[in-house]
């Protein structure tokens, strides 16, 4: 990855980056057993990278926890298993895989997975007792993100009622919950997509590859360009062609699609997303399409 110009904070970045780590202190504080969900992307890797800050040099005090689609890029998986094995951090890793070779979930016609993510996501919780669970959420990406508090109480089934949102003033965060409930927590709520990309460059924080401009091989369906993959591939009328492409966000293959583009360098893609009028969701998540309230009902039912 080629170095940004930027060479130290904005003032700006270094006040996200305080309000970060003191609510990832807040949590360290209140909690008993968190988990911190980490998938390789971008946001997650960003809150990983204020974990060691907050704590350091001390070992961070969470876990890491990523629900596995199987369908997921795979430089994208190296990479999250590279970044496990040189920070020390445990993992765990629920694989929807196997609650559908249990068959408590069914494969969906489409070949995504999802929204399959739900159920294990909000059993490992209540399997590993987590009390409190760590997400790269952003208020920018999304309409029903936009109205979660940082700290958002969550009950005993993983459900989210927006009614229950609790006031955050001057910086007070309230993590009592019931037994059985557990808390979600989203400490760059507040950042933005450009935010993001410009810590990473200030930094110099690593990411997968595909995040920036490289040739691959895609196909275009409903206005993205997808890679073929054990999900599937081109449909009729559907052809494989080789683009130049990098990611915004990074997800399950069958709904993750890729947007063209030369932007190379940090610098770049600052510049490219600053030209552009759609979120990374709106532009490059089909799951975020299927209908007009499809993120707040799947938080309703306890995805993130």
């Amino acid at each position: 990855m080629t170095t940004t110009t930027l060479t130290r904070l904005s003032p700006h970045l270094q006040d996200l980056e305080n309000e970060s780590i003191h609510i990832l202190r807040e949590v360290a504080g209140q909690f008993d057993r968190v988990g911190l969900l980490f998938s390789g992307g971008k946001d997650s890797v960003v809150v990983l990278e204020l974990a060691r800050r907050a704590f350091a040099p001390a070992a961070v005090p969470f876990e890491l926890l990523h629900v596995d689609t199987g369908h997921n890029f795979p430089e994208v998986i190296e990479f999250r298993d590279r970044v496990v094995a040189e920070t020390g951090v445990r993992l765990r890793v629920a694989h929807v895989q196997d609650w559908i070779d249990r068959g408590d979930l069914v494969e969906r016609p489409d070949g995504t997975r999802n929204p399959l993510q739900t159920v294990p996501l909000v059993e490992t919780i209540a399997e590993q007792g987590y009390d409190a669970v760590l997400g790269g959420a952003r208020r920018d990406e999304e309409r029903a993100r936009a109205k979660e508090r940082v700290f958002s109480v969550r009950d005993s089934f993983g459900g989210w009622d927006p009614r229950r949102q609790r006031p955050e003033l001057w910086h007070l965060y309230n993590g009592g919950h019931l037994p059985g409930e557990n808390v979600r927590v989203f400490p760059i709520s507040n950042w933005t997509e450009a935010d993001i990309w410009e810590y990473i460059g200030a930094r110099g924080i690593a990411l997968p590859e595909i995040y920036f401009a490289h040739e691959r091989a895609v196909f275009e369906r409903d206005g993205m360009w997808l890679t073929a993959g054990e999900w599937g591939g081109p449909r009729e009328g559907e052809t494989l062609e080789v683009r130049r492409v990098r990611y915004r966000t990074v997800g399950d293959m069958s709904c993750t699609g890729a947007v063209l583009s030369d932007a190379t360098t940090v610098d770049d893609v600052i510049a490219e997303i600053a030209t552009s009028t759609l979120t990374e969701r709106g532009a490059t998540r089909a799951d975020d399409r299927l209908s007009e309230s499809a993120m707040e009902d799947r938080k309703k039912e306890g995805y993130f």
